[in-house]
């Protein structure tokens, strides 16, 4: 028999979408800084990206998290994220699911009530509180690293609908944001098939008007996806829904964590929500996470928010996954 490799996973899932959490089986990947450790993945190891998240062991919507030494003098540990494209630089259901996962498998000591999770990822160090009671994990927020109103009212051309205002903010990555009733969308009752093809639309209309920038790296210049709202961008306290659709043609099936605070952001640049309200954020499937404008702050020249984002994480299942040198699917395929 060929050569056989063994993978172990924790599956979990926050809001519904997936985290499937690499235990064993994965190569050291070097590099002096988190973000030339993602750059080495992507070079290097994208076949194990390809094995873990593509069919027969995955499929499309698939998430996961590679956990890596940390960089960073303050962090527990590093992270990189994958999905069905590549590599992102920062995913807030994952930091939720993160959270219990360190301390429920030794990775930090529990300290009831609240225990921190210090988490270095791509975007900066990201610290989640978790809720321990008698031992046993609960709701893990966050503080995002700072957020804000990248590109205001931007006029893209969509295929199909013409020019649409949009915008583009940044909560650990940079979204798209315009209500989905632009092309006669309800994010909790259309069809998915519908919801996903006008945020690529909207997604390639953007990519080719602007020119995104971060002041802390080049390599978080780039545009993640869009998130098609329900339009309800006021402060109330009725939630508010949306659905993000990212990499290639990808759905988040929960509220999106660093998606709604760029949302939050977008809004507080617009002098909708003030400082100290929380907001409920549903998904397309109806779990919901919340979000709350915690303080201003600057990120380079641009305002900012720290927004702290609420949810709870749940298990899925374990699994050991092989991939053996003769298989001819070794390193997995997508159906769409």
């Amino acid at each position: 028999m060929d050569k056989q490799q063994k993978i172990t996973v924790v599956n979990m899932h926050a809001g519904g979408e997936p985290l499937r959490i690499v235990r064993s089986g994965y190569p050291e990947i070097p590099g002096d800084t988190i973000m030339e450790k993602r750059r080495y993945a992507r070079e290097n190891l994208d076949h194990l990206r390809h094995f873990l998240m593509f069919e027969p062991r995955g499929h499309v919507g698939m998430y996961g998290a590679v956990l890596v030494e940390a960089s960073h003098p303050d962090a527990h540990f590093g992270v990189l994220f994958m999905h069905n494209e590549g590599y992102s630089t920062m995913c807030g259901h994952a930091i939720l699911a993160l959270g219990r996962y360190a301390i429920d498998h030794g990775l930090v000591e529990a300290t009831e009530p609240v225990t921190e999770v210090r988490i270095e990822c791509p975007c900066g160090l990201v610290v989640a509180s978790v809720q321990v009671k008698d031992g046993v994990t609960g709701a893990v927020s966050f503080n995002s690293v700072p957020a804000f109103l990248h590109s205001r009212d931007v006029t893209v051309e969509v295929n199909g609908i013409g020019e649409l205002s949009v915008d583009v903010a940044y909560g650990g990555a940079f979204y798209g944001v315009v209500p989905a009733y632009m092309f006669g969308l309800n994010v909790q009752k259309s069809r998915t098939r519908y919801l996903i093809d006008a945020a690529n639309a909207v997604s390639a209309g953007i990519r080719s008007v602007v020119t995104l920038q971060h002041p802390d790296d080049a390599d978080l210049a780039f545009l993640y996806g869009t998130m098609l709202t329900d339009g309800n961008d006021t402060y109330s306290a009725d939630p508010t829904a949306n659905v993000f659709v990212f990499a290639d043609s990808q759905v988040d099936r929960s509220p999106t964590g660093s998606g709604i605070a760029a949302r939050i952001a977008a809004q507080a640049a617009r002098g909708l929500i003030s400082k100290g309200q929380k907001r409920r954020f549903e998904s397309l499937i109806g779990t919901s996470f919340e979000c709350t404008y915690l303080e201003d702050t600057k990120c380079g020249e641009h305002d900012a928010i720290i927004a702290k984002v609420e949810g709870k994480a749940h298990y899925s299942g374990v699994a050991s996954f092989w991939r053996e040198g003769d298989d001819p699917v070794k390193d997995g395929f997508l159906l769409r």
